[in-house]
């Protein structure tokens, strides 16, 4: 069930003001397209290292375009494995007979899994697949249309603009549009989405959309637009969010705000046999086995070990970023489920705030860090450890900054 423990929103600048206790992820806000004040999370009450801060689920969820052609199989509605951690060895080490050792540790379980009878769309239990129809399955079932489908040629379409490694997907707006049309009272989902788009001005959206899309965004962005409009036709509610200003507006939000998603039968696995409790000879063979299993993935697939997709989540999207952050989102359920926790003991009215760049970019220089969030991110970074480097580290010369992109490669190897 998705709420918060003992956190609390409040206006950007105003340290004393509460606006809102949260328990849940239905919150008050301004209209979308009508945001102005930032929001950020705050804690009420002391919490240790390791505390989950908030349990929330996505307004809406996708797996990645590329991700699902390159077969890695996940629930359609929470991106759940539907392979076994078997299975999934096999695939990325290419080693079809290959057996996993303690099979009782994996969590899949094929026998829950279900499919739309109309368009064979999979699910990891029949309760996604009544879930998903109720809340944009019902539009976006496939089934008895006319080939060209329109879904398929909008994916299609977005793969061509948006390679791997995949950050963002188009059809999250068209989970989140189906929503709308689908809604019997389109409020609330109005209203979730008014709280994030502060910061989002028509030069942020323009430098978010060209970084998206590149120097022809424009165009690009309207070829999505008009392909997204075959997907809705005959749909008069979303017509609201798909006028050209708006739309705009909707792809920049997602790309700003939308957070990655990950999960991965081995993984859970792997963090299962961790916990068996053996002889001694047991375990060293057992690890030895799980080594060499990563080895092999890692020559066949390389990083790509996940299926990985991208969320739109109200709350969690409210932390600001910090290059020493004190919580993290993971997806301890191994499905879209985030929670959000603490990576040190939080005080009393501490703000929450996460790290927009991953940890190896976080073991940079001051330097380099702001330099990456100024260009993917379009804000200078004035976190306390940066405040705090600043007044350490001497001014960066041109050469260094040249050298940033194989300072970066050797940070990561």
């Amino acid at each position: 069930m998705d709420g918060s423990v003992g956190l609390e929103v409040r206006s950007k600048g105003d340290g004393s003001k509460v606006q809102e206790s949260l328990r849940a992820t239905t919150c008050v806000s301004p209209p979308f397209l009508r945001g102005s004040v930032s929001e950020r999370l705050f804690s009420r009450g002391a919490h240790a290292q390791g505390d989950v801060l908030l349990v929330e689920s996505p307004l809406a969820s996708v797996q990645f375009a590329w991700n699902r052609a390159c077969r890695y199989a996940a629930c359609d509605l929470c991106l759940r494995p539907l392979e076994t951690a078997e299975e999934n060895v096999r695939r990325l080490a290419a080693k079809p007979g290959l057996r996993l050792p303690w099979p009782q540790c994996c969590s899949t379980r094929p026998q829950e899994h279900v499919s739309c009878p109309a368009c064979q769309v999979l699910y990891c239990s029949d309760a996604c697949r009544a879930r998903a129809w109720a809340l944009h399955h019902r539009v976006l079932c496939t089934a008895g249309r006319d080939p060209p489908q329109p879904l398929e040629r909008l994916t299609e379409a977005w793969k061509e603009l948006h390679h791997p490694p995949e950050t963002t997907s188009v059809l999250l707006a068209v989970r989140l549009l189906a929503r709308m049309a689908q809604a019997e009272d389109g409020a609330a989902l109005t209203t979730a989405l008014g709280r994030l788009t502060p910061g989002l001005g028509p030069r942020e959206r323009q430098d978010t959309l060209a970084r998206l899309l590149g120097p022809e965004w424009r165009d690009r962005l309207a070829l999505l637009r008009r392909l997204i409009l075959d997907v809705f036709r005959g749909h008069p509610r979303v017509g609201q969010w798909t006028a050209p200003e708006d739309f705009e507006l909707l792809v920049a939000l997602l790309v700003k705000r939308g957070q990655s998603i990950g999960t991965s039968a081995l993984s859970v696995w792997a963090r299962n046999v961790d916990e068996l409790k053996l002889p001694p000879s047991e375990r060293a063979a057992l690890d030895s086995a799980v080594e060499e299993i990563y080895d092999d993935i890692e020559r066949e697939s390389g990083v790509f070990l996940n299926n990985e997709g991208c969320g739109l989540y109200p709350l969690q999207s409210l932390c600001a970023h910090s290059c020493c952050p004190n919580a993290e989102a993971r997806f301890l359920h191994n499905d879209h489920t985030l929670s959000l926790v603490a990576l040190r003991d939080i005080r009393p009215g501490e703000e929450v705030t996460v790290s927009y760049i991953d940890e190896c970019s976080l073991s940079r220089s001051r330097h380099s860090r702001i330099k990456m969030l100024r260009e993917s991110h379009l804000f200078t970074c004035t976190c306390p450890r940066c405040e705090e480097e600043a007044t350490q580290q001497p001014d960066v010369t041109s050469d260094e900054e040249m050298e940033d992109s194989s300072d970066a490669e050797e940070a990561c190897s």
